[in-house]
């Protein structure tokens, strides 16, 4: 199983209580169930609003089971951000 890092981004952050942390996940969908499960509360409500970057690549409407996760890659959590 590929393992890699989830990044937090601004309220996310927050939600989840750190900048960071390691994923054991094949898919992007298993990457998120177990941050759910590890941070139940506020980072769930907060996830249903965030978009994703994949190594760099935004995610946009594809189903999170079809993002295959890399060995050493990067997950950014990117809730929206007011201002410009």
């Amino acid at each position: 199983m590929p393992k890699g890092t989830v990044r937090y981004w601004a309220a996310a952050k927050s939600a989840a209580g750190l900048a960071e942390e390691p994923y054991d996940a094949a898919t992007l969908a298993d990457a998120l169930t177990a941050a759910r499960e590890r941070h139940p509360g506020e980072l769930v409500r907060v996830l249903q609003r965030c978009s994703f970057l994949v190594d760099g690549n935004p995610v946009g409407t594809r189903e999170h089971e079809t993002v295959r996760l890399a060995e050493g890659g990067t997950v950014e959590v990117l809730p929206p951000f007011a201002g410009g």
